[in-house]
């Protein structure tokens, strides 16, 4: 990791960077940014012309990102893939009326710091970080480089390398604050993860584990039910199947403390009248359809928050729950439209990511 040493002279600051050869001594004047010396001008982003079916993300080269005083530049070594990408990339989740093309998609990755602003104090310069930033005013994930506020930035965890920690940025915080923060899981309480076996499912499983709650999740298939009982789940039920209440009743003759409910359907309706009164149903919003209202259980939708605190919590949840994160597929950037095709043909077990650069670091 590079370190700097900064010594105040008047109305400049001198940055001392010990750091390899190709880099060198910088000064830097008040709120301004420093950069390292290999930075482009240009860089290969995956980016849409207009909104669409996936073959309209296409490679393209763009200006790299310059960030501001209270941002830090990504050199990005993998992106996440979302259906929220894809919601992105169509138009049905823009967020603005008058989209300003090219757009590039993507929410959470993970990299190196390879400049940041003047006011950021948190990051250094080779900083091992990971990021989440939905709809980011100058450019998502699927890039060389990202400039994103500093404070959806947090050091990554040892534990991961930059491929899985692309992966779980976004997927982890929906994860561990749906089960910390809304259902507010704790030993002995018997939890229901509807949608096990996907890129949120996968680490709220080992993160209610963690907690010392028991866990069923559902999951249908041979692979995805492996898949989560290899997690830690202690019962994996198939949605779909026409006894499935009953299968799960079986296991949770006592009912359901909380259930975080990562898909919606007529069968996560079913389950919920197996939750206690008083307990507790979670679900990120954008899962259609919500579950319905019931007398005396407590519906929450939420969203992932992206902060200091919030990624100090996350890193410290993976190293603790010794996490690990499900990669299924894995292209390059180039083949991002590929990475969005393959989203759209059906469930995907854990995440996709596009690898940008490097390899496991």
């Amino acid at each position: 990791m590079m370190r700097s040493i900064c010594v105040r002279k008047r109305t400049a600051r001198w940055a001392l960077t010990a750091a390899p050869r190709s880099m060198r001594c910088v000064m830097i004047k008040k709120k301004t940014t420093f950069r390292t010396p290999r930075i482009p001008e240009t860089m290969q982003a995956a980016a849409i012309d207009r909104f669409g079916p996936p073959s309209v993300l296409t490679l393209h080269t763009l200006p790299v990102p310059e960030p501001g005083p209270h941002e830090v530049l990504i050199a990005l070594h993998a992106a996440g893939v979302g259906i929220w990408d894809a919601r992105m990339r169509d138009g049905a989740w823009w967020p603005t009326e008058d989209p300003a093309f090219p757009i590039v998609p993507g929410t959470d990755g993970a990299g190196f710091i390879a400049a940041k602003g003047g006011r950021v104090r948190r990051f250094e310069i080779g900083d091992r970080v990971w990021a989440y930033a939905y709809a980011n005013p100058k450019g998502g994930f699927y890039a060389e480089y990202v400039a994103v506020d500093a404070d959806a930035v947090g050091h990554a965890p040892e534990r991961l390398d930059l491929l899985k920690a692309g992966a779980a940025a976004v997927t982890g915080l929906t994860a561990l604050q749906g089960i910390d923060d809304v259902l507010r899981v704790r030993p002995g309480k018997t939890v229901l993860i509807f949608g096990a076996s996907g890129a949120v499912g996968t680490l709220a499983v080992q993160f209610a584990k963690y907690r010392g709650a028991t866990v069923f999740g559902t999951a249908t298939g041979r692979d995805a039910t492996l898949l989560v009982r290899h997690l830690g789940a202690d019962g994996v039920i198939d949605a779909r199947s026409d006894d499935a209440v009953e299968r799960l009743r079986s296991l949770a003759p006592e009912g359901l403390d909380a259930v975080l409910g990562l898909a919606g359907s007529r069968a996560l309706d079913r389950f919920l009248d197996l939750v206690r009164a008083g307990g507790w149903v979670a679900y990120p919003n954008g899962v259609e359809p919500e579950p319905r209202p019931r007398p005396s259980v407590r519906i929450r939708a939420y969203d992932a928050a992206a902060g200091p605190r919030e990624f100090a919590r996350l890193a410290s949840a993976v190293e603790e729950a010794t996490l690990r994160v499900p990669v299924s597929e894995v292209y390059p950037l180039a083949q991002a439209a590929q990475a969005h095709e393959r989203l759209e043909k059906g469930h995907v077990l854990g995440r996709i990511a596009l690898r940008i650069r490097g390899g496991r670091r």
